[in-house]
């Protein structure tokens, strides 16, 4: 599916940007991982910390605060905030509780949220994961990845 997404930006001539925090670089590391990817990827941001959310992407202080680093709002300010940085077509974030702690009765372990700026949009998704860290973190990375692949396959 990750050479899927290369071949379809290189076909359209399109770029995409990443910003990730509960996944650490790993949806970065997927795209790389392709022979080509050089071609449709520019900058990929890991945004682990608050400070950095807010001093490299721009998500407010306000945003953190009052929804929380792991929220739809602070998702979507994570991909302007790298789509800006970047000039990407497209861009992908996610923010989300891996675990094994960090969950509460709002938002348990498993939480995720993707952030995707599109041409013509944008829009986060919530998902709620089961397994362990790792498992969490794949699955995060694999539906990222399978959102923005379904909308650029259906702009063709």
């Amino acid at each position: 599916m990750v050479e899927e997404l290369v071949a379809l930006l290189a076909q359209q001539h399109k770029k995409i940007a990443t910003a990730e925090s509960c996944t650490g670089g790993m949806i970065s590391q997927m795209i790389t991982s392709v022979p080509g990817a050089s071609v449709v990827f520019d900058c990929g941001i890991v945004a682990y910390a608050n400070e950095i959310k807010k001093n490299i992407l721009g998500v407010r202080a306000e945003t953190l605060e009052k929804y929380g680093a792991v929220s739809e709002q602070t998702a979507l300010e994570m991909a302007q905030g790298v789509k800006k940085l970047s000039g990407a077509d497209y861009a992908l974030a996610v923010t989300g509780i891996a675990g094994p702690g960090g969950g509460s009765r709002e938002k348990p372990v498993g939480t995720v949220y993707v952030g995707i700026i599109r041409p013509d949009g944008s829009e986060v998704c919530l998902f709620r994961f089961s397994g362990n860290r790792e498992e969490i973190r794949k699955q995060t990375a694999q539906a990222a990845l399978e959102k923005i692949c379904h909308y650029i396959r259906a702009k063709r």
